[in-house]
């Protein structure tokens, strides 16, 4: 078995995969982002152990997928929000192996999550595809060639913060990025930008079920923006599928019309159809991804 863990800013997800990526087990225990790195990594091997205590089997590797900037190859973060304490710098595989004895790998979140849809989702056996997720905040990544392109720097496919995107301040001190329209966070602030009302995300799409006017062209603005996103990518790198996730995506039913008319009224210069998918693994994304990374690599090893 290999374990997939994906330690977010409020949950941390683990679960136990057989060598098909078929999910034996699952957990989700409460991340500890207060208390620092050593502490997040220690809920999370708690969550391993107990899954590898109920499940039969030699667990092979273990695979992170953790928010923030990291550095996959050295398996340490590099950067990480405010939400998060100690945990920029942390070295997440070495406390991994060291506390379980297999090899550990990590990624940036938004790569598993691509991993894991192209391993077992909705986007399984594509050769090219850009992954999405339209979260909190607005992540990218691309799968180029049928493996992860991650760039020299480890940031490619960042689409989120590609600037063009009008002039409204993004979370990352630039402007205009497609986070500034896409992202959860700022769909509730253009909606109170339009209406005066102080509400979450999820209140905006309440809002769109019931009709508001002011919900549903936050909601046209976010999806234009996502197809134009989307159509920057097929002229740039002729990459014409795109697998869509992270809890927008709950309010899809009024992001897609918008993402669909604008791909119609100004396709690819290619002319190859567009496909935008849902994602399919839902919760289990970032953790199936970051099984798929350990199991590639254990294959690449070789025999231990």
């Amino acid at each position: 078995m290999v374990a997939g863990v994906d330690i977010g800013g409020t949950t941390t997800q683990v679960a136990l995969c057989g060598e098909d990526l078929n999910v034996l087990d699952r957990l989700e225990v409460p991340t500890p982002a207060a208390a620092g790195g050593a502490a997040m990594v220690g809920a999370a091997l708690d969550g391993v152990r107990l899954l590898l205590g109920r499940t039969p089997g030699r667990l092979l590797g273990v695979g992170v997928g953790a928010a923030g900037v990291v550095d996959a190859r050295a398996g340490r973060i590099l950067v990480a929000s405010d939400s998060f304490r100690d945990w920029a710098g942390f070295a997440v595989t070495a406390a991994v192996e060291e506390a379980l004895g297999v090899p550990a790998f990590l990624d940036n979140d938004v790569n598993a999550f691509l991993r894991g849809e192209a391993a077992a989702g909705a986007v399984a056996g594509e050769p090219h595809v850009l992954g999405m997720t339209l979260g909190t905040g607005v992540g990218g990544a691309l799968w180029l060639d049928g493996a992860l392109y991650d760039g020299p720097h480890g940031a490619a496919g960042e689409i989120g913060h590609v600037p063009g995107f009008g002039d409204l301040p993004c979370t990352c001190g630039g402007r205009g990025h497609l986070e500034t329209l896409a992202s959860g966070r700022s769909i509730a602030a253009r909606y109170g930008e339009r209406t005066g009302r102080n509400v979450t995300a999820r209140a905006v799409a309440e809002a769109a079920v019931g009709g508001d006017p002011d919900a549903l062209a936050v909601y046209e603005g976010a999806g234009a923006a996502v197809a134009r996103a989307i159509l920057v990518t097929a002229g740039l790198l002729d990459v014409t599928t795109f697998v869509i996730g992270g809890g927008v995506t709950g309010a899809w039913a009024f992001v897609e019309p918008a993402v669909e008319r604008t791909l119609t009224a100004e396709p690819p210069v290619s002319g190859h159809p567009v496909r935008v998918l849902p994602a399919l693994l839902g919760g289990d994304a970032v953790a199936i991804g970051a099984a798929a990374r350990a199991l590639t690599e254990l294959r690449r090893a070789g025999p231990a």
